[in-house]
Parts: C-alpha cells; sequence; structure tokens
C-alpha cells in the first residue's frame, strides 16, 4: 500500500502530465533543442525530465506538430525543433481549451471554499 505523500506525488504526476503537451508547443516558436529546451522550461519553473521530454518532442514531429532539422555546423550535432503551422493551429486550439477547463476548475474549487 502506497503512503499518501506518494499517492499524492502520483497524482501530480498526473496533473502534469495532461499539460506537458501545451507546455511543449508554447516554447517553441523559436528553434529549440531538446537541452535548451528543457533548461527554458525549467527557468520558467516547468521542469520536464529528458526521458519524457525527447520521447515527446519525437512523437509530436511524427504528428506533425513540430518540425526539425539538424545543425552539423558544431562538433556536436543537435536537432533543433520548431512548431509547425498545424501545430501552431493545434496549440491555438488547446489554450483556448485550457483556459475554459481552468475557468471551470476555478468554479468547483471556490465552491468547496464557501
Amino acid at each position: 500500500m502506497e503512503s499518501m505523500d506518494e499517492l499524492i506525488n502520483s497524482l501530480i504526476i498526473e496533473l502534469k502530465r495532461g499539460t506537458l503537451v501545451l507546455s511543449v508547443l508554447s516554447q517553441l516558436n523559436n528553434p529549440e533543442y531538446g537541452y535548451s529546451l528543457a533548461q527554458k522550461l525549467e527557468e520558467k519553473n516547468t521542469p520536464v525530465e529528458a526521458g519524457t521530454l525527447y520521447p515527446l518532442l519525437r512523437r509530436l514531429e511524427k504528428q506533425n506538430l513540430l518540425s526539425s532539422q539538424w545543425d552539423t555546423s558544431e562538433s556536436r550535432p543537435r536537432k533543433f525543433y520548431v512548431i509547425s503551422d498545424m501545430g501552431k493551429e493545434i496549440y491555438e486550439k488547446l489554450k483556448k481549451e485550457w483556459r475554459t477547463l481552468s475557468q471551470q476548475l476555478e468554479v468547483l474549487l471556490k465552491e468547496d471554499e464557501l
């Protein structure tokens, strides 16, 4: 049986997982490679583990929400990702949906405080 702390941590991870795509898409208007994107998200208090971020970037690219390009000008090649036109369209829809859900949740949570 898991402790209350373990259960809370597990539920928090689930909450964050649901917002990860939106978080990543929001930061890719300019090309970023995985490590720089992870740093950027961490600086904005949205840390993402590399083992979560890199598969997500590959999946979003496969879904045509991101495009990528290799930069081989330095000694170590880097794959840069940027949001695609389709990704921008989907990002706007997700952002709108997130705001609607947030407002709905605020109403529910405020009811609980009465």
